[in-house]
Order: C-alpha cells, then structure tokens, then sequence
C-alpha cells in the first residue's frame, strides 16, 4: 500500500504521510515527567488525536509510566451531570480494557455507588485505577473542553481534589486536558466561573505556565512531509510548490495535506512534477467545496465573541472596549487568529479568503452584474468601469443591502468584496489584506497577468483623504506597480449623494491614483 496525505482523524504510521509525532511534544513529555497537570490545546485538525494515541504507545511501551487516552466526546454539551458523569465512566473504563488491559476495573455496582454521589464518581474512578496501575499513571482526556455547564465544573474540581490529595491518596500521576481551548475558556457564563473561582490561582491546570500548545509545521517540515510522496512514488513536489503549501497553509497540519492531497489527485502522472500552479489550483478547489475542516471554521463565524474581533479586522480598526483578552484567546485556540510580530491577523490565506467568501456569497450570488459588462475587446479588465458601476449599484441598491450583513458594520466593505468577486470569478481572483489597526482593507484583483489595487477606507469626520493617499502610494511602491484606486465610503453624518459620489484622478509620490466616492 501506498502511504497518502491524511485528511481525516489520526495519522496512521505506514498508512499515511506523517512527521515524528514526538517534535511537538518536547514540553509536554517534560510536564509528563515533573507530574504536571496540564492542557494541550490546538485549533481543529492540527495532530491533537495523533499526538496523544503516540504518547500511550510510548509510555505503555516502557515501564516507567502507564498511560490512557480518554475520548470524552461522547459526554459533551450533556447538561445533566448524572447521564454526563455516567458516560465519563463508561469511557474510562472502555479506555483502560483498550491501553491498560491489566489493570483492574471496578465492578458495575461499585460504579453505580459511586454515581449517587456524580459529584466525586471521576475521582474515585481514577483513584481506583491509580491503586491498580502497576506505573505511575498518565491520563489524557481529549475532547474535555466540551463538557458544558455544571458537568464542566465538577469534572475540574473532581481533578483539582484528587491532585490536592494525591500525596495520601492514589491518583494518576499527570493528568492532560486537550482540546482547542484552554481552561479559562472552558466555562463562560458568571455563575460557572464563580464555582471555578480557583481557575488560574491555586488550579493545577496553572493556564499562565502550563498551557502548552502543537507548532505548526515549518517550511522545512513541510518538504520533509511532501519528499515522503516523492520517495513512494518518485513525483516530485517542486521547491516553489513546497514554499507555496507552507504559505498559504502557515504550516497547519490539516491544510498542508488537504493541499498536497488535492495536488497529487489533481495530476496522477507521477512523472510530472508538481508545480506552485498545481498547488494555488488546490487551494482553490479546497475553498470553493468547503470541505468539513473549512465548514467548522465557518460555523464559527456566527458566534459573538467571533465577530467582536473579526468585524474590526475587516474595517482595519482596532477592537472596542468590551473585547477582553479572552476573547483574542479563544480565537487562537480555535485556531482562526495567529499572534505575529506583535500583531493580532488571521492566521493564515486561506482562511483570510474563506471567511471574506463566506460572508459574501449569499450577496454575490443575488447579484444581476455580469463580467462581460466591464471586459474590453482586448480581454482586459476595465477596472474604472467596473468600480463605477459598483458607485452606481451602491447608490441604488448596495447601501441598504449592506445592512443585511451579520457584520453590519463592515458592510459597505463587503458589499463591495461581493460585487468583485461576483465579477472576477469568470477570469481572475481577488487577493485580500486586512488585519486590526491597519486602517484600512488592501485589495489586488488579478486579471490575466495583470494586478489591479484597490485599497478600501471608511470616511469618518477624523480621516482625510490625504492620509489614504499616502498609505496606497506606499503600498503601490512596495508592489512595484504605478497606479491604483482608492475608494471611500463616506459615513459623515447629513452628506449628500451627490456629496459622497464622485470621481477624480490625482497624483502621489508618483503614483496615478483614481479616487471613487461612494
């Protein structure tokens, strides 16, 4: 059999292409070692499931430790701590006959005691098996960021007790909660976080010292996992192709092999080598079929504490003032926003152009424009046209539906994306730049060769006109191209359409800019 790129649950050694697990378990094995308790958390499909069935396979292949792999899932959002706290149970004792078939298990009637009292039955569960484990026991609970409500609570208190106690007591000796958030983030409404008032001071799971998270991939780990296919098959992944997959993936385990996956599907004459073409040909495919991966992500888009950061993010402005840190927290343990050279941004292209396309689609898809409109007889594109018809449409229509928007307040800027989009979807795409405190939304529309930038501002009574002709002669200059256009959407209060829709050309730095209001 033919090793493949993996894009769905673990990776098998032998099955599929895949990286020494173990690279991004260095600290973890460390706490592991100094008896931590600890959570290890990462956004979705990023090597979690692999990472911790490796880390049973080592430890129970030695005799220092004995350890188990716990899938909580089956208890998750269960509101009632009864049924919850049963299922946790019938979990453990499925995980210790699968990882530790030697140690004993508790009868179903000591079980069924213990389950009158739900508050304290994980506790002495564990201690049990602690008692019987022949090595210090190791327990991973994966999936444990999605129990809910009171379970939650008890659940962490429970482990918290029984690592309090643990010097008189058997309990396991280090205990990993894994999921995609850290434990701050586990419970959110007030009355939950005041029964967890320890989280973050006394608590074992310290949030400030012993959150550890999996890095992504480096550009150098991404060709060592493409070479993988090349040794199997002798196609070759071309060096440029590699660099393309670890940009526009930033590394992420699940879009690096949905890319190289879809690339080796794409082209099976395994005598023709793999190029960056191939793979921005992927990347394509991966957005348009919204495969499952990119479906979770998108179903994020709907929650609050999503929208409170990414809805500035659009409009390049920073966040307001009920966004807490928290909530910059949530999001990258989601794994949707990345912290870079001091700045918060999306983490990376692809989900930059999925979360543009998401919001846009249903506009784009009612819209009557048609590409042939706004295309010479040359094949180029007629971007002063086009940006005028978008002024007229804007006018007419576009500024109510705007409204509609869940991000209403990035609205125009969307409205604005769809109308492109819905344009340059027939011979070209649209390459979008935007991240808080950037003032602004940076576009390229890429036309048959040629590149087109249009740089998108919200007018306000405190921004002039000038200041964003600097920052696109700035832009244009590192680009390397001579003109662009800028457009202004005026939100002054009581301006007229005739006030607010207009046309000039003027020069910057050097630069031909023409400046759309709307």
């Amino acid at each position: 059999m033919i090793p493949y790129f993996n894009t769905s649950g673990p990776c098998v050694p032998g099955q599929h292409h895949m990286l020494p697990p173990e690279r991004r378990l260095v600290r973890a094995m460390e706490l592991v070692e100094q008896g931590r308790f600890f959570t290890l958390r990462a956004g979705r499909q990023t090597g979690k499931t692999t990472s911790v069935q490796w880390l049973v396979e080592h430890y129970n292949c030695g005799d220092q430790y004995a350890a188990v792999w716990v899938d909580l899932q089956p208890a998750r959002e269960q509101p009632d701590i009864d049924r919850a706290m049963r299922e946790i149970l019938l979990q453990l004792d499925r995980s210790l006959s699968r990882d530790l078939p030697d140690v004993e298990r508790p009868e179903q009637a000591q079980q069924d005691a213990w389950l009158r009292s739900p508050s304290s039955a994980v506790l002495e569960h564990l201690r049990c098996a602690s008692d019987s484990a022949a090595q210090p026991l190791v327990m991973l609970f994966d999936e444990a960021d999605g129990l809910v409500g009171e379970t939650m609570v008890s659940f962490l208190t429970q482990l918290r007790t029984g690592y309090i106690d643990r010097q008189k007591v058997p309990f396991p000796h280090s205990v990993a909660l894994v999921g995609m958030r850290e434990v701050r983030d586990y419970v959110i409404a007030a009355e939950e976080r005041r029964a967890v008032s320890w989280l973050g001071t006394t608590s074992p799971f310290n949030i400030t010292a012993e959150a550890q998270t999996l890095a992504p991939f480096a550009a150098e780990e991404v060709a060592e996992l493409l070479a993988q296919h090349t040794a199997a098959t002798g196609q070759r992944f071309e060096a440029e192709a590699a660099l393309l997959i670890h940009e526009l993936s930033q590394g992420h385990p699940w879009l690096v092999n949905a890319l190289a996956d879809q690339v080796v599907r794409d082209v099976r004459d395994h005598s023709v080598a793999l190029t960056a073409a191939h793979v921005d040909a992927a990347r394509e495919t991966i957005i348009l079929e919204r495969r499952t991966h990119i479906d979770s992500l998108v179903a994020k888009l709907r929650e609050e504490r999503v929208r409170r950061i990414v809805g500035p993010m659009l409009l390049g402005e920073r966040t307001g003032p009920d966004v807490l840190n928290d909530d910059f927290s949530y999001l990258m343990g989601l794994g949707l926003i990345a912290l870079r050279a001091g700045r918060y941004e999306v983490a990376n292209p692809i989900y930059r152009e999925v979360i543009l396309r998401t919001l846009t689609f249903d506009q784009q898809a009612q819209l009557t424009q048609e590409p042939a409109w706004y295309i010479g007889a040359d094949g180029r594109l007629d971007m002063g046209r086009l940006l005028r018809g978008f002024q007229t449409f804007w006018r007419k229509d576009g500024h109510l539906a705007a409204e509609g928007f869940h991000y209403r307040e990035a609205g125009p800027h969307l409205m604005l994306m769809a109308f492109l989009q819905r344009i340059v979807n027939s011979g070209g795409r649209v390459e979008r730049e935007y991240g808080l405190g950037r003032g602004r939304l940076d576009l390229i529309i890429e036309w048959r060769g040629a590149r087109h930038v249009v740089e998108v501002k919200l007018r306000r009574d405190t921004e002039t006109e000038e200041e964003a002709l600097e920052q696109l002669a700035t832009y244009l200059d590192g680009l390397g191209l001579s003109e662009g256009y800028l457009v202004l959407f005026d939100l002054r209060k009581g301006s007229s359409w005739e006030e607010r829709i207009f046309e000039r050309e003027v020069e910057v730095a050097g630069k031909r800019v023409w400046v759309l209001g709307c």
